[in-house]
């Protein structure tokens, strides 16, 4: 099975770490990649040979905002899951707006957090007839 590519755009290194750690646990194999800003996103998503499956943003990163990227940027109907710390509902409703796909809190908990993820991975970038999931949860 090919892994998942995700693109995951987030300025802070802990949480980059953190979602890499949680994705090397999940039952289907999953690629990340790490844009630190909205200008490297930008560029990522730019080149034709990139390829993602999924997109993770947060809003609030640097050069380009995460609303501003979601408006700027054509994201070759690639799904994108805002994944974001803030609890204004301003924002969970703009970013819908631009594009969107969901909009997920950022949990405290490591489990809640974990399972936040790998509920992206499952809902947005993987195939429904996956028998390993499907097997997994059986």
């Amino acid at each position: 099975m090919n892994p998942v590519q995700i693109l995951l755009i987030e300025d802070q290194a802990g949480d980059i770490l953190l979602t890499r750690h949680v994705l090397a646990e999940h039952l289907v194999p999953v690629k990340v990649h790490a844009a630190m800003d909205g200008q490297q996103a930008a560029g990522m998503l730019a080149d034709p040979s990139f390829l993602a499956d999924l997109i993770i943003l947060d809003l609030n990163i640097p050069r380009i905002s995460g609303h501003e990227l979601l408006a700027q940027c054509k994201l070759r109907d690639v799904p994108v899951v805002v994944f974001s710390s803030s609890w204004n509902e301003t924002d969970a409703r703009r970013a819908l707006e631009l594009g969107a796909r969901d909009y997920v809190r950022k949990p405290i908990d490591i489990d809640d957090y974990t399972h936040a993820v790998w509920g992206m991975i499952e809902k947005w970038a993987t195939p429904n007839d996956n028998s390993e999931v499907n097997q997994a949860r059986a």
